[in-house]
């Protein structure tokens, strides 16, 4: 034994000794150059190849990659028993709970008699004080297996994630946040809570043949991809919805939603700068999406597009807080301006077509202040116009508060209503009922009052 270690050490010593000559006999280019030659070497006897799925596109923090998605959802249905670690969210509805792998946990897979490897991993970089976390799936398969895991395993990994993704998909309403607290990570850009909103086109209250054409619209768009890709144009369509605040508009944009299945991104403009970070929000959005941008009208205030009585003395001007104020509006306006081309450029030009099946939603209490360069065809191709109320609106509203089809109160109501004002909102207020004392003739004769008080207050008013 003494012979065999002492053996052991001189040839430990020998192989020192020599590697210590070779380097320092060698300059550095020619020691690199042999580790160049040695990894391929390595490589090349290496029977297994990697291929890594990272969870953005390549050079892009805020595009998150299709890809990833859809091998997340088909891990978290083929995860092996062994695995420990998951990451729970809950299903549509609330009726489950979807499980995905959790970071450095590894999923055995196999597809036609070919075992695979899935890894789960992060990187963590460091820039400007903030950690930033770059997940990414890695595939490991044997060598010889390399064209059947590319063209036909990945094939039906992904198409097994997508119709998972959609039979667990659960709809999101999105926010954007104040691009200081993005923090260089494209998650943060947005927040979202679950999107539970009731409002269908059954129960929203307009009239039934606008109701029908709109209908028929989203329709007819929603099957519409082939058309669009013949025609050259990206899949996406522009509604921009007016009328006085309470006419419904805000609910019809939920209908519009539930009926198509689609996520809601409400944009602040507010929040946005300049042009970039509108292109870095609108670019994270995903397909099947509305879009919608509230009282659009008021960007166009700010950028002094309506007309404003002048306030305030010459002197008042010369004043360093008048100044400084004014100062400040202009730079708001100069920005807002900046806004504005940026989301005219995201509606019908190039970056129109970063992402597809997408309407884009405006909303506006005062149409007649909007230029037609945001109005014209192609850019708002429907203009939903939600008026007051109507009788055919109010039997919709009855139905839905009352459960009643017909009373003999209608005929008063009907009449009412020709001859005033009422937003849909406060006719839906009165047929509300308030207590269990509230029946169907107290609820009619509150509409009542309400509206014979909206025909005198008119009156009053001319």
């Amino acid at each position: 034994m003494m012979k065999m270690m002492t053996q052991l050490w001189s040839t430990m010593a020998g192989l020192m000794f020599f590697t210590v000559t070779f380097r320092q006999c060698n300059p550095k280019e020619f020691l690199g150059e042999i580790q160049t030659y040695l990894n391929k070497l390595l490589v090349y006897l290496n029977p297994y190849i990697e291929i890594t799925f990272h969870e953005h596109q390549e050079n892009s923090w805020y595009e998150r990659s299709k890809a990833y998605a859809y091998i997340q959802r088909y891990l978290s249905t083929h995860s092996s028993k062994s695995i420990k670690k998951f990451k729970a969210n809950v299903g549509k509805d609330c009726e489950s709970v979807v499980l995905s792998i959790d970071d450095y946990q590894e999923v055995t897979d196999e597809f036609n008699g070919v075992k695979v490897w899935w890894t789960s991993g992060k990187t963590t970089l460091h820039s400007n004080n903030d950690d930033l976390e770059k997940r990414y799936y890695k595939l490991t398969c044997k060598r010889r297996h390399r064209d059947f895991v590319t063209k036909v395993y990945m094939q039906h990994v992904l198409d097994e994630g997508k119709a998972i993704r959609v039979r667990t998909r659960q709809r999101k309403l999105y926010t954007n946040n104040k691009s200081e607290n993005w923090y260089g990570y494209q998650r943060t850009m947005w927040s979202h809570v679950v999107f539970e909103h009731p409002s269908t086109f059954d129960t929203l209250a307009m009239d039934p043949k606008k109701k029908k054409e709109i209908l028929n619209d989203l329709i007819t768009f929603s099957r519409s991809k082939d058309y669009y890709k013949k025609e050259g144009k990206s899949w996406k369509r522009g509604y921009l919805i007016n009328g006085p605040p309470g006419t419904g508009k805000s609910s019809m944009i939920a209908a519009m939603a539930n009926f198509l299945e689609y996520d809601i991104y409400n944009l602040e403009l507010a929040f946005v700068k300049d042009n970039t970070e509108l292109r870095k929000l609108l670019i994270n959005t995903s397909s099947k999406s509305i879009i919608v941008i509230e009282d659009i009208d008021c960007l166009f205030d700010l950028m002094g597009q309506r007309k404003e009585k002048k306030e305030g003395s010459k002197e008042e001007e010369k004043d360093p807080i008048a100044t400084k104020a004014k100062a400040e509006k202009d730079r708001d306006k100069k920005g807002s301006e900046g806004t504005l081309s940026g989301l005219l450029n995201f509606i019908d030009e190039l970056w129109s077509t970063c992402g597809s099946e997408r309407l884009i939603v405006l909303t506006t209490n005062y149409v007649e202040n909007l230029g037609l360069s945001l109005t014209r065809k192609g850019r708002m191709d429907m203009h939903i116009e939600m008026s007051y109320c109507c009788y055919e609106t109010f039997k919709v509203l009855a139905k839905n508060y009352l459960n009643v089809e017909s009373h003999e109160l209608f005929a008063t109501i009907g009449r009412l209503l020709e001859e005033s004002n009422i937003t849909p909102a406060d006719v839906a207020e009165n047929l509300m009922p308030k207590s269990d004392e509230d029946n169907v003739e107290t609820c009619l004769n509150k509409l009542i009052k309400s509206l014979e008080d909206a025909k005198g207050e008119a009156k009053l008013e001319t």
